[in-house]
């Protein structure tokens, strides 16, 4: 059932608008396409990029040097036709100045009327254009990997922070978005924990053959139990065959529906998923769904029975597997294991029968499962045997997104001081009480109450972790370092943070003083590279979708924040003579706050009020 905790994301969802702001370079683009296609050149070649060169630039256009190949011609004279074309064309008052570098680069400057025009448009309406409807998919992102009776752990938090970055930028976009941890409640290791329970509490009522009544409503084992009891219950099964033996007869017991083991199992996820909704809402990260591997144990049955039937299931040494075919037959790829030979279901199992109900309950199209890197040989053998047997169409995409590890200073995955895995709980209080240290030493907050620089730190704390993690290539192992994540200077949340803060003084200042915020109509010099960072907006929430790295936002977010106190340290906005000057500064702040705002909250980062 699709709850209501994510209704603070789809509520900023924008709707389709005239006055919408999308991407520039999609703007310029379509211009130079037109030029190029006037010439009797592919359009594909008039693509307009932002400039990597913003000392020549803003943008640029690279066609003309593969136009040249094709025609072979001079790329230059065939950039000066294109430029020449442009400067004719309606939207000529767009550019300041159309220009040439090197073997035929276009360069490109945006004039400032166009800036103006532009960016009072944004600052009236606050509205970014959503993706073309043709993109506009219904999106399932699995992320999250959380386990009946087991603690969120550091191994978590890049799941945890990239899955919840996905939705909310997918939400903002205008895509449906259907999210679900997909818990891990089920199989051999539930049978081990109720075996475990009937070995050291042999007289609770679910072990008693005489007993008729109801079983208790309240749970016999808290979660710090269940934490507890897992690792004696798998270590007393590894080294004992007998114990063994009963954690796979509770198993079955338990998914035969045998009442007392349904009963102790449905304590296990009442508790467990409690435990995990508050590690979760800590970090401000919540789901549509919660199903497990339970919700779709029904199914397996009669799945199994259509693929062996319909041939794409074979027993292979006992076993029921899934033979697989690359498709670019350039790699022998292992075939996917259904049941084993003693009758177990695995993972690929549960994968096939939750795909299924993800495509005909939920008709999903589109399915992103954030999930370590390590686990990418069982993805590709899940989606090809997706495809094989007829289950995912064409239409319908399947994507593992994967991250790699989140490594301590030895560049080995991060753990506690005594060598144990750390909680994601005490990662937090961790990046909580560096936060306080840090303000400390700044002093800031000092003369507050208690209460708010405790608020304060937390969401200082929050934004140290999640802008450390999340700046990083999701492909890519990286090294964790608090102390470096937590500074209030250099490419970090809490300097992003405090970015947000300032403007909101200025802002709340200015209304203190009775200044007025005005429209965006001045360029004195500075605030032109403030400006040109808010152009460019659109174009990065467009690309961190499509390619899904969250890196880009946390960059933009660096670079708008650096801009602003640039232009922020030369313009002295609030002690401004010139009334119409220091309402058009003011009007550039606020608009600069509702980027910054903008995509801490795709970031999952709240901004205070105050610092």
């Amino acid at each position: 059932m699709v709850g209501s905790e994510n209704n603070q994301l789809a509520s900023k969802t924008p709707f389709v608008s005239n006055n919408a702001f999308g991407s520039v370079s999609d703007m310029l683009t379509r211009i130079f396409a037109a030029a190029f296609s006037e010439m009797g050149i592919a359009s594909e070649l008039g693509k307009v990029v932002i400039s990597e060169r913003r000392d020549l630039s803003n943008y640029q256009c690279n066609g003309a040097l593969a136009a040249a190949r094709e025609l072979k011609q001079n790329p230059r004279q065939i950039a000066e036709k294109i430029i020449d074309l442009v400067r004719k064309s309606q939207e000529r008052e767009i550019f300041s100045t159309l220009s040439i570098d090197g073997p035929g680069f276009i360069n490109i400057k945006l004039s400032d009327k166009f800036l103006i025009r532009t960016l009072r448009s944004l600052q009236q309406n606050k509205i970014i254009a959503p993706l073309p409807a043709n993109e506009l998919k219904h999106t399932m992102v699995d992320f999250g990997g959380a386990n009946i009776a087991k603690p969120m752990h550091v191994g978590h938090l890049r799941t945890t922070l990239l899955g919840d970055c996905l939705q909310r930028l997918c939400r903002f976009l205008g895509l449906k978005v259907t999210s679900d941890t997909h818990l891990g409640d089920w199989g051999t290791q539930m049978g081990m924990l109720i075996a475990e329970m009937r070995h050291k509490f042999p007289e609770l009522p679910y072990f008693k053959s005489d007993f008729n009544g109801p079983y208790p409503t309240e749970s016999p084992v808290t979660i710090e139990d269940l934490e507890a009891l897992y690792p004696q219950a798998s270590k007393r099964c590894q080294s004992d065959k007998e114990s063994m033996a009963q954690a796979l007869y509770e198993t079955t017991q338990l998914q035969n529906g045998v009442p007392y083991a349904r009963a102790l199992w449905q304590h296990f996820v009442n508790v467990s998923i409690k435990a995990l909704k508050e590690d979760f809402a800590a970090l401000g990260v919540y789901f549509d769904l919660w199903k497990g591997e339970s919700d779709i144990h029904d199914r397996i049955p009669a799945i199994l029975e259509r693929l062996k039937k319909e041939g794409h299931a074979v027993t292979s040494n006992g076993a029921l597997v899934i033979p697989l075919q690359d498709p670019t037959g350039k790699e022998e790829i292992p075939p996917l294991l259904l049941v084993k030979s003693d009758g177990a279901y695995l993972y690929g199992t549960t994968d096939v029968a939750t795909l299924e109900e993800r495509l005909e309950d939920l008709h999903v199209e589109q399915l992103w499962h954030v999930v370590d890197k390590r686990q990418s040989l069982h993805f590709k053998q899940f989606f090809l045997a997706a495809r094989q047997i007829g289950m995912a169409g064409p239409n319908i995409q399947l994507e593992h997104i994967a991250f790699g590890t989140v490594n301590g200073p030895d560049r080995k995955p991060f753990k506690t001081r005594t060598g144990g895995v750390m909680k994601l709980k005490e990662l937090i209080h961790q990046a909580t009480d560096e936060a306080r240290k840090r303000l400390a030493e700044m002093r800031a907050a000092a003369d507050y109450d208690a209460a708010e620089r405790e608020e304060i730190a937390k969401a200082v704390g929050i934004a140290a972790l999640k802008y450390g993690d999340l700046m990083h290539d999701h492909n890519t192992d990286y090294v964790f370092d608090l102390e470096k994540f937590s500074r209030f200077e250099g490419r970090t949340g809490p300097y992003v943070l405090y970015a947000a803060v300032r403007i909101k003084a200025i802002l709340r200042k200015a209304k203190e003083q009775s200044l007025a915020v005005g429209p965006i109509t001045t360029i004195t010099g500075i605030e032109r590279e403030l400006m040109l960072e808010l152009l460019r907006l659109p174009d990065i929430l467009y690309s961190t979708y499509h390619k899904r790295m969250p890196n880009y936002l946390c960059d933009y977010a660096y670079d708008l924040a650096y801009n602003f106190n640039r232009f922020y340290l030369e313009c002295h906005i609030l002690s401004e003579k010139d009334e119409d000057l220091r309402s058009s500064w003011l009007g550039l702040c606020d608009l600069c706050l509702f980027e910054l705002e903008t995509v801490l909250s795709l970031l999952g980062i709240d901004v205070p009020e105050r610092m």
